[in-house]
This record gives C-alpha cells, sequence and structure tokens, in this order.
C-alpha cells in the first residue's frame, strides 16, 4: 500500500491564516472551487475542472519559475479555505502578478482574506523584492474591488466590456499597487 504524501509545511504564517504550497493532494479543493458556479462567476474561470485538468494545472504550477502557488488555511485546524499567488512574476521590472480567492463561503467576510493578502503582498515586497503587484478585476465584482481598495491598490484602468459572463459583457478593473504604497499602508520604512 502507497502511503500518502505529507502536506507541505506552513510556508508564510499569519496569526489566523498560513499559506503553504500547492499539493497534489489539494486538486480536490482547486477542482471543487474551479467548478462553483459563483467562485467561476467572480474569477473569470469559464470551462469546467476535470481531473486530469486539475492534474494539468498542478504539473504546470510546479514547473512554472514565473508562478508561486499557495493553498490558504486556517491556523486553528489547517482547513483549506482558498489559493492565492504570484504569477507572471518578472524580476526584471520588478513586476508581478497576484491572485487569492477565498473559495469556502462560510468564512467570507470573516478578515481572512485581509490577513492572507497581507502575507503574500510582504512576501512579495519584503523578500522577493518586488516593486509592483498587479490584479485584474472583474468589474461587478464589488466586495473584491473594495477589498483591494482597503489593501491598498489603486484602479489604473479599465477594459471596456473586457469580460464576459453569464450572456453579457463586463468591465475589467486593473489595479495595483507599488511597494512603498504598500510600506506607507503597513506603517513599515
Amino acid at each position: 500500500m502507497q502511503e500518502k504524501a505529507a502536506i507541505p509545511p506552513k510556508f508564510l504564517i499569519g496569526k489566523r491564516v498560513y499559506l503553504r504550497p500547492l499539493h497534489k493532494d489539494d486538486l480536490t479543493h482547486i477542482q471543487k472551487w474551479a467548478n462553483d458556479p459563483e467562485i467561476r462567476g467572480l474569477t473569470g474561470e469559464v470551462k469546467p475542472m476535470s481531473w486530469a485538468k486539475a492534474e494539468e494545472f498542478y504539473e504546470r504550477v510546479k514547473k512554472d519559475d514565473q508562478r508561486l502557488w499557495f493553498i490558504i488555511a486556517l491556523q486553528e485546524d489547517d482547513r483549506a479555505i482558498g489559493e492565492a499567488g504570484l504569477l507572471r512574476m518578472f524580476p526584471a521590472w520588478r513586476t508581478t502578478d497576484l491572485s487569492i480567492i477565498i473559495s469556502e463561503r462560510d468564512v467570507w467576510g470573516q478578515g481572512y482574506g485581509t490577513e492572507a493578502i497581507n502575507l503574500l503582498l510582504d512576501y512579495a515586497f519584503g523578500y522577493l523584492n518586488f516593486h509592483r503587484v498587479a490584479i485584474g478585476v472583474v468589474g461587478f465584482n464589488e466586495a473584491a474591488l473594495r477589498f483591494y481598495e482597503k489593501v491598498g491598490f489603486k484602479k489604473e484602468g479599465v477594459q471596456r466590456e473586457g469580460y464576459y459572463y453569464d450572456h453579457a459583457y463586463h468591465d475589467f478593473v486593473m489595479m495595483s499597487l507599488l511597494d512603498d504604497e504598500y510600506r506607507a499602508g503597513q506603517g513599515s520604512p
């Protein structure tokens, strides 16, 4: 009988959540979240994720040196509640894109996303030495737009009708945060 592989250790540790590297055993969560209609609508996913596609995603993440992907888990019980990552990392320009999704509805609005994104931003700016972190947000996801603005992101522009969902076109909002803006918001030097 083959022994189950150990889940990776905590990597970025907060008070109530931590981020750990994606593990193959997490694919059950990734697949479930990617196929959830509400999550898909808020994140821009349009295709179903089969088990084979989940495995392809995992293999792609493992091999992509321009992407770091994490599971967001609760400190109290190690429960996976979402995923976050840096992608399209381009050190020569000191820029990267960010993604964060709290996919378990029962923990929405409890501050876990704020803690998780701050862990990831601290890592991006303080350890990886990025200068700029960007994100694209579905225009009708008003909660996400407020969330990113609260963290310090600034709107840079709008891709007018750049997102198609549920039989209609919607705007796609581009936002970014610079390292000095993040540090000023954190009270850091």
